[in-house]
């Protein structure tokens, strides 16, 4: 195996406070992730019974390519300067999770990778929909990193218009439904906040082929798109307020808020919520209604 090239102890300073508690939870923390693990496993014959438990200190530095000194060094805590490179295979080797690694990341110091999700995160997808239901009869929904809808609940089917037969991608579904144009009222006000904020999810994720997918697919059918989108404008995304002319509900004045699912970082909770003083909390409290409800979800198909 080709040994990885660690950097080398750097020039022995008092530091401050702060850095120095870095170094003491990096090195509980690496420790604690090797006594957990056994020999098998990393995929090592076991030896039998040891005296303390979990991996030693030299197997895990073999099994990362790096040298032992190196990889004690880096567990006592010494201040010495470590590598993207390195971090990953000791990552690899000790079987952390990608919140563990980014962990790893900036204990050593370094910017952690961005946000990946965990094998054990992937099943929050129920209860997420479990959460939309509890917000009726509010609108909400979910999106993933380029804006296509995953989910929404049924409020957001009858005020919003979203249905199975039409794109779900929000930013598509802005410029092409004709259902959701016809109902916003404030559509010309919010184009550009929209297509400004798109570009700011584009610009954090550089590189992204899927980000481009969306643009080449609205550009070819939106000129309104086109012509946003060539003056370059960015916006922090998380907020849009918008009035919806609702055939049976009437005017509605409502907040959109953006939330991100920690538990899955490629997933964003957009929560619909009602303007005070604008009667319309109560109308959309009429979707209780089940007669109301089946009426107006008649009306998008």
């Amino acid at each position: 195996m080709a040994e990885l090239v660690e950097a080398r102890p750097a020039p022995s300073t008092s530091g401050s406070g702060a850095a120095a508690a870095r170094r003491a939870e990096l090195r509980d923390f690496l420790r604690t992730r090797r006594a957990r693990l056994s020999p098998a496993d990393v995929g090592l014959p076991d030896a039998g019974r040891r005296r303390t438990p979990g991996l030693r200190r030299e197997e895990v530095a073999v099994l990362a390519g790096v040298g032992a000194s190196w990889y004690q060094w880096l567990e006592q805590g010494r201040d010495i300067q470590v590598s993207p490179q390195v971090l990953d295979a000791v990552a690899r080797v000790l079987l952390l999770s990608s919140a563990e690694r980014r962990h790893l990341y900036a204990l050593a110091g370094l910017n952690p990778p961005s946000a990946e999700t965990d094998d054990d995160a992937r099943g929050v997808g129920e209860g997420l929909m479990r959460l939309l239901d509890s917000w009726l009869p509010f609108p909400a929904h979910v999106m993933d990193r380029y804006w296509n809808c995953v989910m929404y609940n049924e409020a957001a089917a009858v005020v919003l218009g979203m249905r199975p037969d039409t794109p779900q991608n929000c930013l598509i579904t802005f410029f092409t439904d004709d259902l959701y144009r016809g109902r916003a009222r404030n559509w010309e006000a919010n184009a550009d906040a929209v297509v400004a904020q798109f570009r700011a999810a584009c610009t954090a994720s550089p590189g992204d082929d899927g980000f481009a997918a969306v643009v080449d697919q609205l550009s070819a059918v939106s000129p309104e798109f086109v012509e946003r989108w060539g003056q370059h404008d960015v916006a922090s995304p998380g907020f849009l307020a918008k009035e919806l002319e609702h055939p049976t509900l009437g005017t509605l004045f409502i907040e959109a808020t953006q939330l991100q699912v920690p538990a899955r970082p490629d997933l964003t909770l957009v929560l619909h919520n009602p303007v005070p003083g604008t009667g319309t909390r109560e109308k959309l409290e009429r979707l209780l209604s089940e007669d109301e409800r089946r009426a107006a979800l008649r009306l998008v198909g």
